[in-house]
């Protein structure tokens, strides 16, 4: 697609956090932050979104619910880079995806580790409320 053709696709901000299920306020503080862009709209209206940024938000959305943080997401955006090339956020993606990895297997063992406490500590009560009962 032209960019002649992505610049008559543009979506207006309202429209756009209707159909992703964001509000403005979101859209406009992640371009506020530096992790988005919008369209310079020639007639003055609000700021609004080709299909290209459109991708790029809802990449981010699929970020944030892996749970990156807002500064995760501004170093990829710099490592992404003024030439638009993915190669260069791709190794970054991949480390700060390898430490989110590292991130939810300890919280796993801790989760593990909280279950069996729970469960011991279940049996013990449940054992010494039968011991009672039967005095």
């Amino acid at each position: 697609m032209s960019t002649n053709e992505d610049s008559n696709q543009i979506i207006s901000i309202g429209d756009l956090a209707k159909s992703i299920g964001l509000t403005t306020r979101t859209l406009r503080y992640w371009e506020e932050v530096g992790i988005i862009e919008s369209e310079e709209r020639v007639d003055g209206a609000n700021r609004g979104y080709s299909p290209y940024y459109v991708r790029r938000i809802k990449f981010i959305m699929k970020l944030k619910n892996m749970g990156l943080t807002i500064k995760e997401m501004q170093d990829l955006y710099i490592a992404y880079g003024e030439a638009k090339e993915t190669n260069q956020m791709i190794p970054k993606l991949v480390a700060i995806l390898d430490k989110h990895t590292q991130l939810v297997d300890e919280k796993i063992a801790q989760l593990h580790s909280l279950r069996k406490d729970i469960v011991e500590y279940r049996q013990k009560m449940a054992a010494k409320h039968a011991a009672g009962a039967e005095k």
